[in-house]
């Protein structure tokens, strides 16, 4: 797989969904615009996550090619929402990209996604949930570091993760966690395998 500098990939991650809420100037849901085009590849050999909170399964794909599917999957106690705010225990529906992987996290291995993105910060100033400073300073965060700062209204630290020492058996019946999407070890081992830094994932 192709590697990208974690300052490339946040030139590519600030840009990207830029263009796209330029050329969106309705008051249209923003999330839900992007989600109704985000399971069409980029390219033919794309590799791509596609996490879907109606199955409780995550898909990753090559192009149109489903490579494993793995189910039930887990996500936040207060379900999936293209909107969250810190402390809802709500998964964000949106398209991320992989930023990081922690191969130390209790939860075996937590692999971080970009959240909340740009067209998240948008949505939080449309609604009020950011002042224009906070929208300002959202930005700037990202420009200086390469991701989104983790520490606002709506909240971070957002990712698919292994159980580590959760219950195998709450995870099969319930969904869990506070925001995450999770999987069992077995499977964020072999997710590990198929994807990277800078990976596309798709919450709907």
């Amino acid at each position: 797989m192709t590697s990208i500098t974690r300052r490339r990939f946040g030139q590519l991650a600030l840009l990207t969904p830029f263009t796209l809420l330029l050329a969106e100037r309705s008051s249209a849901n923003l999330i839900e615009t992007l989600l109704a085009r985000a399971d069409i590849p980029r390219h033919a050999d794309e590799v791509w996550v596609l996490v879907d909170d109606v199955e409780a399964s995550l898909s990753v794909y090559r192009g149109n090619l489903r490579l494993e599917r793995f189910a039930p999957i887990s996500l936040g106690r207060g379900g999936a929402s293209v909107e969250r705010t810190e402390g809802g225990n709500v998964t964000p529906k949106g398209e991320f990209r992989v930023n990081r992987f922690n191969w130390e996290s209790q939860w075996r291995t937590f692999i971080g996604l970009d959240y909340p993105t740009p067209s998240h910060a948008r949505m939080a100033l449309e609604s009020g949930l950011y002042t224009e400073q906070d929208y300002a300073d959202y930005f700037a965060y990202y420009r200086r570091h390469g991701y989104p700062p983790q520490r606002t209204v709506l909240g971070g630290y957002i990712g698919i993760h292994g159980l580590g020492r959760a219950d195998p058996e709450v995870h099969a019946s319930y969904h869990w966690t506070q925001g995450c999407v999770a999987v069992t070890d077995t499977q964020i081992d072999r997710l590990s395998e198929l994807i990277g830094i800078g990976t596309r994932v798709v919450i709907r």
